[in-house]
């Protein structure tokens, strides 16, 4: 079921993409240039227009049932109580350490320190 709705949602992402660049330019895009016309009505919508608007209701709705359908798979269980449930180290698997030295391996840490260049 979800694979079906992702697909479904993807194509429709597709398709309002396309739909999108497909629009005639109205002009004034970010209040640039003259746009013509009057200023504050409304064009008359357009087939392509509510083309627009049924594909990005669509889009929307296919976005709250994924959702919805992650939210219902998940079981009410956070990342950390799954975490919690996870085996910590047992015995059997040496844990990679430092060791109790942070020395590169070879040198004595026990040796003084000497300023070099004196």
């Amino acid at each position: 079921m979800e694979n079906v709705v992702l697909v479904i949602h993807l194509i429709l992402a597709l398709s309002l993409i396309g739909v999108v660049l497909m629009q005639r330019s109205e002009g004034g895009g970010l209040g640039i240039g003259g746009g013509g016309g009057a200023t504050g009505s409304r064009p008359k919508p357009t087939a392509m227009g509510k083309v627009t608007w049924a594909l990005a209701i669509a889009f929307i709705a296919t976005s709250i049932a994924l959702t919805l359908i992650a939210a219902d798979q998940s079981s009410g269980a956070s990342v950390l109580d799954r975490l919690g449930d996870a085996p910590a180290n047992s015995p059997d698997v040496p844990s990679p350490g430092l060791g109790d030295s942070l020395l590169p391996p070879g040198q004595d840490d026990t040796a003084p320190l000497t300023p070099s260049g004196n």
